[in-house]
C-alpha cells in the first residue's frame, strides 16, 4: 500500500482535531449548514418538480411550471409558500392577460372565488365574539330586509350561523357564475329571492337544517346579509375593518365590481381554451361566497394567522378558543367556513376556489406552520394548482399530495382503434387515437392521454382516474365505466 502523503495526513489530523473540539451542538449546526437548502434552491426545485396525480412506475414524472402553464393555457400563476410560520417565498409567473406584457407578481390580485368564504367566516366569528351575533340562534331573529322563508323543514330546526358557515343549514344554490361587464348586478335581496337581474335560483331551505352537509354558496350569502344588517355597514368596509386591515392584507378587497383604480394590479380571467373571459372578469355581488380579490401573499397571511391564533401566539382577529372552534369539524369534513382534515401534526385546513376564469387553492397545516397558496387566472388552473402542490409537498416533506403510482402494460396500439368513439357518461366523453396513442376528452375539458393497465383498462396521469371498457359477446365495445380515485364509479354507453 502506498504511503499516505504527509501533507494530507496533517490536514486530516487538524480537521479531526477541530471537529472533536466542537460541542455536539456546534457539530450538528455545522452539518446542518452544509445540507440545508437555500430558499432560492427550493424555489427552483418546486418550479421544476411538478408532478401529475398518477405517476408511471420506473418513469420520470417531473415537469416544469412554465411548461404546465402552456399545457393548461393558464397565462398567470401566483404562489406563496408558508414554512416555519412565515411566508418563506412568494412569486408570480406569466402575465396578467394572455398576449399582454404585464407580469404577474406576488402582489397581483386574483379572484379568490370560494376562498372568500373562510375569510368571511373569520369576520363573522369576530362579530360573534363582540356579542353582536350568536352562532346557534335563528338568523331570522336578526335579519331585517329579508328572512329565510319558513316551511315544513324549518318547523323544528332553524337556520343558524353555525349551520350556514358549515354548509349544514339545508339551503339551496351551490355556487354562482357572476355577472359579465355590462350586465345588471342584483342586490343581495334579489339574489336571495332569485329575482331579476339575478341569474341564480332563489335560496331556500329544502332539507331539514342540521341533517346533512351540502355545499351552499346561497347560505353564505345569507350570512353576508346578516353581517351587513347587524352592523349597518357595507360588507366590503366591514371586512376591511374586521379582518383585512388587521391582518395586513393590503392588496385585498371585497369590493364588487372591482373599482377601476384597482384593475391595474389585477389578473384577468381566461377560459380553458386560453381566451379571455368576456369583459375580462365577472362581478360577484355574492361577496362573502365568491367576491374577494386578493393575492397569494395576503391569503398566506390569513392562513398564518389561523395557525398562530390556534396556538395562542397571535389573536389579531379571533381568540384562541374561537379559532379552535373554527377548525373543529362541524358537519362532514367542514369547520366554520373552512375544510378541515387530518389529525395531530397532520391536522390541516383548506379551501379551493372556482370563479369564471379563475381557479385557486389554499392548504395549510394547523400545527406545523407549513402551507401554501396557489392562484391562477385560467379555467384549467385547478389541475395546474394540484401539480404545483405536489411539488411543494415533496420539497418541504409534507405527508399529503403524494401521487399514485401505476404500472403501464405493454399493449398493441392496434387495440386502441376499437375504443374510438363517443360515450355518454353523464355528458359527452370522447375517446380518440392520435399518432398511435389513446386520448380521453371529458365534457368541457381538455384532451389527455390514456395509458394501458391492460387491454381493456386504462388510466390518466393528470388525475387519479381509470376507465374500463366493456364489450359484448362478439367483442364489440359497448360502453365504459369511469372509476375515480375516491372509489366512485360512473357507467356509460358508447353512443357513436
Amino acid at each position: 500500500m502506498k504511503k499516505l502523503n504527509v501533507r494530507w495526513l496533517v490536514c486530516l489530523m487538524l480537521l479531526f482535531g477541530y471537529l472533536a473540539a466542537q460541542s455536539p451542538q456546534q457539530s450538528q449546526s455545522f452539518a446542518a449548514s452544509q445540507s440545508k437548502p437555500t430558499v432560492a434552491q427550493r424555489m427552483v426545485r418546486v418550479e421544476s418538480g411538478l408532478m401529475p396525480a398518477v405517476i408511471i412506475k420506473d418513469q420520470v414524472a417531473t415537469m416544469t411550471l412554465l411548461d404546465r402553464m402552456k399545457h393548461y393555457k393558464v397565462p398567470g400563476v401566483s404562489v406563496a409558500v408558508i414554512n416555519d410560520g412565515k411566508v418563506e417565498w412568494a412569486k408570480g409567473y406569466g402575465v396578467t392577460e394572455a398576449g399582454g406584457s404585464t407580469p404577474v407578481t406576488a402582489e397581483t390580485m386574483f379572484q379568490a372565488a370560494s376562498i372568500s368564504k373562510p375569510v368571511a367566516a373569520m369576520g363573522m366569528l369576530a362579530l360573534v365574539e363582540k356579542g353582536l351575533l350568536t352562532l346557534d340562534e335563528d338568523v331570522n331573529s336578526k335579519l331585517k330586509s329579508w328572512k329565510v322563508p319558513e316551511n315544513e323543514f324549518t318547523k323544528d330546526q332553524k337556520v343558524t350561523l353555525r349551520r350556514l358557515a358549515s354548509h349544514s343549514a339545508g339551503l339551496t344554490v351551490h355556487g354562482f357564475r357572476g355577472y359579465a361587464v355590462g350586465e345588471d348586478v342584483p342586490t343581495t335581496v334579489q339574489l336571495l329571492d332569485g329575482q331579476k337581474p339575478a341569474n341564480s335560483a332563489a335560496v331556500r331551505v329544502n332539507v331539514k337544517p342540521g341533517s346533512l352537509w351540502r355545499y351552499s354558496g346561497g347560505g353564505i350569502t345569507v350570512m353576508q346579509l346578516l353581517m351587513a344588517e347587524t352592523t349597518g355597514k357595507p360588507f366590503p368596509a366591514l371586512m376591511q375593518e374586521l379582518v383585512l386591515g388587521k391582518l395586513g392584507m393590503k392588496n385585498s378587497t371585497y369590493e364588487q365590481p372591482l373599482p377601476a383604480a384597482k384593475t391595474a394590479k389585477a389578473a384577468m380571467g381566461h377560459r380553458n381554451n386560453g381566451e379571455l373571459v368576456k369583459g375580462k372578469f365577472h362581478a360577484y355581488p355574492e361577496m362573502a361566497a365568491a367576491g374577494l380579490w386578493t393575492t397569494s401573499t395576503d391569503l398566506a397571511k390569513f392562513a398564518i394567522e389561523v395557525q398562530k391564533s390556534k396556538a395562542g401566539k397571535s389573536n389579531k382577529v379571533l381568540s384562541q378558543a374561537m379559532t379552535v372552534e373554527m377548525l373543529k369539524k362541524q358537519s362532514g369534513d367542514y369547520g366554520l367556513g373552512i375544510g378541515v382534515g387530518g389529525e395531530g401534526n397532520q391536522a390541516s385546513f383548506s379551501h379551493g376556489g372556482s370563479n369564471e376564469g379563475f381557479k385557486c387553492n389554499l392548504f395549510a397545516y394547523s400545527e406545523t406552520g407549513q402551507g401554501a397558496v396557489v392562484m391562477t387566472n385560467g379555467d384549467l388552473g385547478g389541475q395546474l394548482a394540484s401539480e404545483i402542490f405536489r411539488s411543494i409537498a415533496r420539497e418541504y416533506g409534507w405527508p399529503d399530495f403524494k401521487p399514485t403510482e401505476r404500472v403501464m402494460a405493454t399493449v398493441n396500439p392496434e387495440i386502441f382503434k376499437a375504443y374510438v368513439g363517443e360515450y355518454d357518461v353523464r355528458g359527452k366523453v370522447i375517446v380518440s387515437v392520435e399518432n398511435g396513442k389513446l386520448y380521453l376528452q371529458p365534457p368541457g375539458g381538455g384532451k389527455d392521454e390514456l395509458f394501458p393497465a391492460s387491454e381493456t383498462e386504462f388510466f390518466l396521469t393528470v388525475q387519479n382516474l381509470r376507465i374500463v371498457f366493456t364489450k359484448d359477446a362478439q367483442g364489440a365495445v359497448t360502453g365504459a365505466t369511469v372509476h375515480f380515485g375516491g372509489g366512485q364509479a360512473l357507467e356509460g354507453k358508447k353512443v357513436k
